[in-house]
């Protein structure tokens, strides 16, 4: 496990400067650790804590030092990706995970949205795309294109057997939720939302926000699985499919 030489304890944005993104690598390829500390030393705002090699040297490494996010490779040894986001999510729910991937349509990408991480990315998005995933995340927004998780669902996810009556499954929810929820899981944004639905922005994220709730959900990525998996969405439906 590689650790910054600088932090002599938590060294964490999160109570520290504000502006200052925090990050933990964890991946089991050196190569690839180091390609990603290169370009995130690059931005004076991301500072690099730690590089770790496995699963459970990350979930260790993210108690010592508190990292905002932790740049997460899904297929690791000892533990994987997957089972170390569940446990973070558990253990310090304040540490974002964004999901790394080599390959964009992965089986156990769904797994670590589900297990709690923040979003995906495949390792060859651009230098730009990573540093700005980082910032959304740290945000406390989701990453995850939502035609590529659409994608994903109708190749790895089950859902349910037969079509159902919208509130078959999500039944808190309000008609209104239902319809945005349906919008988000269709890959709309807030703004794209708000004029199908002739409501402003606000009001779109004030359902959001009520949707994840009432859900117990953590984001979009998470939300969209929730809607999928209760058949209210279906794969080859308009706008919902691969």
């Amino acid at each position: 496990m590689t650790t910054s030489t600088t932090a002599s304890g938590p060294a964490s944005g999160q109570d520290g400067d504000p502006g200052r993104i925090t990050v933990l690598i964890a991946d089991d390829q050196p190569l690839v650790r180091r390609g990603l500390s290169l370009i995130l030393r690059s931005d004076p705002a991301i500072e690099v804590i730690g590089e770790v090699d496995d699963g459970e040297q990350a979930v260790a490494a993210a108690h010592e030092l508190r990292p905002d996010v932790v740049l997460m490779d899904i297929r690791m040894p000892v533990l994987d990706g997957v089972k170390a986001t569940e446990r973070l999510a558990a253990e310090l729910p304040r540490c974002r995970v964004l999901a790394l991937s080599t390959f964009d349509m992965d089986e156990h990408v769904v797994g670590a949205l589900r297990a709690g991480a923040a979003g995906f990315l495949p390792k060859d998005v651009s230098p730009e795309e990573l540093v700005a995933a980082l910032r959304t995340v740290h945000r406390g927004e989701a990453v995850v294109a939502p035609r590529l998780l659409t994608r994903l669902l109708a190749t790895f996810v089950a859902p349910a057997p037969v079509p159902q009556p919208p509130g078959a499954d999500l039944s808190g929810l309000t008609p209104r939720e239902v319809e945005v929820l349906r919008l988000i899981a269709a890959g709309l944004d807030n703004t794209e939302i708000a004029g199908q639905m002739a409501i402003g922005v606000q009001t779109v994220k004030n359902h959001a926000t009520g949707i994840f709730a009432k859900l117990g959900v953590r984001d979009r990525a998470q939300a969209v699985i929730a809607a999928y998996e209760s058949g209210l969405v279906r794969a080859g439906r308009s706008g919902t499919g691969s």
